[in-house]
Parts: C-alpha cells; structure tokens; sequence
C-alpha cells in the first residue's frame, strides 16, 4: 500500500494537450496549424515564384532609391510611390492566395482580379523604369545605386508581365468571360 499513489495515473487530458498547456510543444502545434490552413501547392507554382520574386526585387530597388538622395530629381518620387505601393499591394496579394482566401470570399473574380492587378501593375512599373533609367546619369555620386536600382525594376516590370501572362492564361482556362459560360449548349 506504500507505493500506492505512486500508481495512479491522475490524468485526466491527453498528453499532447498537457504539453501544449505547459509550452512543450506549442511553437510545434502553431506551426502546425498555420501549415494547414496555407496553399502549399500554390507556393510551389510559377505565379507564387513570380510574386516573391516581385517581392524581394521590388524590396531591393525601393531600398536602393531610398538609399540615395532621390528628393533632386521629381520622378524618383513616383518610382518610389509605384514600388512601395506595388510592394505592399503585392506582399499583401500572396498571402491572400497563399492562405486560401480565394476560397473564403468567393464572390470575387479572383482570376480576372489577379490578371487586372498583374497587367496594371505592368503598365505602372514599366512608367516607373523608364523613369529611373532616363534619369541614371543625373547622379554621380550614387550612379552604383541609381543604375542597380534601374536594373532590379526592369527585373521587377518583366516579373510583373510574366505573371501578368500566367494571370491571362489561368483566367482563360476559368472560362474568361463570365457571359460566355451562361450560353446553353
């Protein structure tokens, strides 16, 4: 009888639950719970490469503008309110469709708004390269970081096409035009 309690199991929960109670394995089961709620076969798609390419690109030429003293010359303040905004806009586009949110709010087009968003922000990047390569020589002093940011946004506008062309073809294969797919056959 000495070694009684001993014996007893007083448990009442499961052992997982009472190690994330106490913090054992919390960070496990968090991220746990984070991986299933992402789209991991979207990550590995071209369009979601494309986006985080457009991401860490368009990152390194607005930190690369920033960098310099771009107030002298009017245009580097659009290129750089095109590749924050475009920045921003982007990284907050991926993880809507990284975390499913195209299945979530399913009353937007999500093809024909990707592809709208893409094909604008093409149009809008390109005017902002041209801006910042039209102007590499005014510097001198920080010509490096003017010339290596008019590289990345010519990476960044040719990102935004192919993803602007990817867009294309996944709305064509969703049917493209909504009047179209009501026509009875």
């Amino acid at each position: 009888m000495a070694d009684f309690p001993s014996k007893v199991a007083t448990e009442t929960s499961s052992p997982n639950s009472q190690n994330t109670q106490q913090g054992g394995n919390s960070l496990r089961g968090l991220a746990a719970n984070v991986t299933t709620k992402m789209d991991v076969v979207f990550i590995r798609s071209i369009p979601a490469i494309l986006m985080i390419t457009e991401i860490v690109m368009g990152l390194l030429q607005w930190a690369l503008i920033a960098s310099t003293n771009y107030t002298h010359v009017p245009a580097y303040g659009w290129v750089m309110f095109v590749a924050v905004t475009l920045w921003i806009l982007t990284t907050i586009l991926f993880f809507m469709l990284l975390f499913g949110a195209q299945r979530k709010l399913s009353a937007v087009p999500w093809p024909l708004t990707v592809m709208a968003y893409n094909g604008i922000a093409t149009v809008i990047y390109l005017s902002a390269f041209l801006a910042n390569a039209a102007t590499v020589n005014k510097f001198y002093y920080f010509y490096g970081h003017i010339a290596a940011a008019a590289f990345f946004g010519a990476v960044v506008t040719l990102a935004y096409a192919a993803s602007a062309f990817f867009s294309y073809l996944d709305w064509k294969d969703d049917g493209g035009n909504a009047a179209s797919s009501t026509v009875p056959t």
